[in-house]
């Protein structure tokens, strides 16, 4: 019975270091201490988290299994290069799931969720356009105003499949410091005028261009990796010379890690 308990203890331990591990390394990757392509060393991880292996090793399993990561035999574990088909395929998924929460969060929102989101969209876009602003607290508004109108949208399934979409997309986005045409600085404020409004279909279709918008962000933003895959496809940057040859790749295509504005 005392090694049951024992069991059950040290089980309860590890998964909640897991969850430390988890989002101790999502946060870097969404602030840019982590770049897209960098490897990740599990023990590095556990040394600095005062954690053994085993947690740190779930946390990273959880990371590749939502798409931030991605593992090779013999070459360890990186933050994800996307491909174009990745980001396409990514974007066909949130196009249809945002598209239906947008109708019934027009249908169904209260008053006060309203005039929620709308507060909360015009921060967002406050935030998109200051050169010096914080990056990871954009991520998290943008984050939660698309995570609210699904909440608000009743539908749990859908607002936990939506949740489960944005972390990866909001990596691409912030890749780099290229510039976004297109989209006006009080896009989202914009979007959430119209699902506001009374017509679910006006509202559903207006989120649909709102993420085909993102969706051609992405790729603009994402082109010198898709690049980078074609070069290196089995290349791991964990010596400096590798590392060196993939930012020298990036730069010549005026890719850097994001530390200016953003626009989702």
């Amino acid at each position: 019975m005392g090694v049951k308990a024992d069991r059950i203890r040290k089980s309860s331990e590890n998964n909640g270091l897991a969850g430390e591990a988890y989002v101790t390394v999502r946060e870097r990757i969404l602030k840019g201490e982590l770049a897209i392509g960098q490897v990740i060393s599990r023990r590095k991880v556990a040394a600095e988290l005062g954690m053994s292996f085993l947690p740190v090793s779930e946390a990273l399993l959880r990371l590749e299994h939502e798409g931030l990561l991605e593992s090779r035999p013999r070459a360890g574990t990186r933050v994800r290069v996307p491909t174009r088909p990745d980001v396409q395929g990514h974007y066909v998924v949130r196009e249809a799931l945002e598209s239906q929460a947008a109708m019934l969060f027009c249908a169904q929102a209260t008053r006060d969720e309203r005039n929620e989101l709308m507060k909360l969209a015009v921060r967002v876009d406050a935030l998109s356009v200051q050169s010096e602003g914080n990056r990871f607290i954009y991520l998290g508004l943008h984050e939660k105003l698309h995570r609210r109108i699904a909440e608000c949208a009743r539908c749990t399934a859908l607002s936990d499949a939506i949740g489960r979409t944005s972390a990866l997309a909001s990596t691409w986005l912030c890749a780099t410091k290229a510039p976004t045409p297109g989209n006006p600085p009080s896009h989202h404020e914009n979007l959430m005028k119209i699902l506001t409004g009374e017509d679910p279909s006006a509202a559903a279709e207006a989120m649909r261009q709102h993420i085909r918008s993102s969706m051609a962000n992405a790729m603009r933003r994402l082109e010198p990796y898709f690049q980078l895959q074609k070069v290196h496809p089995q290349t791991y940057s964990r010596t400096p010379k590798k590392r060196l040859a993939m930012d020298r790749l990036l730069e010549q295509n005026g890719t850097a890690a994001v530390n200016g504005s953003v626009s989702v």
